[in-house]
């Protein structure tokens, strides 16, 4: 039996990304204090890359992240974000914050999904 197209306005299905970064922990508050009010530039730009339903998530006893985000691709909104200069300014900005003291986004850690429930 032929396979059936999909239908045109079936919504792809996105990729769905979890990782973790490590925050020093006498940081932690100033870091929250940062993302009280991210650049609205900054927010343009994830969007525009293609990240959707971004979260990050905190344990606040010894600073560890754990960012999730849905996507059509990772490794292309990855790239694209990189190629940003507000982004390269934000992860310069953040970089104090984190234990590896570089770009955050180089040194967080993707977890592999083994087990979803929709």
């Amino acid at each position: 039996m032929p396979q059936s197209e999909p239908a045109e306005n079936a919504v792809p299905r996105r990729e769905r990304v979890c990782f973790l970064m490590h925050l020093k922990p006498d940081r932690v508050e100033d870091y929250l204090a940062v993302h009280e009010h991210v650049w609205p530039d900054m927010l343009d730009v994830l969007r525009r890359t293609g990240w959707h339903n971004y979260s990050l998530f905190l344990r606040a006893d010894d600073g560890l992240v754990v960012g999730y985000l849905e996507t059509d691709d990772y490794e292309r909104a990855q790239r694209e974000m990189a190629e940003t200069d507000v982004n390269a300014r934000w992860q310069a900005t953040m970089a104090e914050f984190f234990v590896s003291e570089s770009n955050p986004d180089a040194a967080s850690e993707r977890l592999t999904e083994y087990f979803h429930l929709a």
